[in-house]
């Protein structure tokens, strides 16, 4: 199972940072590219314990749709979310916050199992694990982004 963990200092409050990466509407602004668009379950605002987003992307050339259920929540330090129908045979995205120098560090750690067997090891080593690792990577500088100046304020309410 390919383990991804990225680390991303924001130099922002850990609340903020928080609510940031549970916020649809930033999800879809950092991953435009991917023509990403929520279409079931909460499709707006920012997403709570057991619920659920069902997303409809384009990559790699192909569309999917996934659903994804927040499966555990403790704001504003840690969230887990799991695939609950899609393309993977699992996948699983653990967020971390800590308070750091008067800043947060932002973990995640992201795993998945594509189906397929051998093949859908090999696609794991050869196309997805760096995909996915430049997905997180462009949605984590969002988040900094929106963080670090006024354009929070584009996607919370407070």
């Amino acid at each position: 199972m390919p383990l991804i963990t990225l680390k991303t200092r924001i130099a922002a409050p850990v609340e903020r940072c928080f609510d940031l990466s549970t916020s649809i509407d930033l999800h879809k602004q950092s991953v435009e590219h991917t023509r990403e668009e929520a279409i079931g379950g909460r499709t707006e605002g920012l997403m709570q314990l057991d619920e659920e987003v069902t997303w409809r992307a384009k990559h790699l050339g192909q569309w999917f749709t996934m659903t994804v259920r927040m499966v555990e929540y403790e704001r504003p330090h840690y969230f887990c979310d799991k695939m609950i129908r899609g393309p993977f045979q699992s996948m699983e995205h653990q967020h971390y916050f800590e308070e750091l120098d008067g800043g947060t560090l932002m973990t995640d750690k992201f795993r998945f199992v594509s189906p397929l067997g051998i093949l859908g090891r090999w696609a794991n080593a050869a196309v997805l694990k760096n995909h996915f690792t430049e997905l997180l990577l462009t949605r984590n500088e969002a988040i900094k982004t929106f963080a670090e100046t006024n354009r929070w304020k584009e996607v919370l309410s407070y």
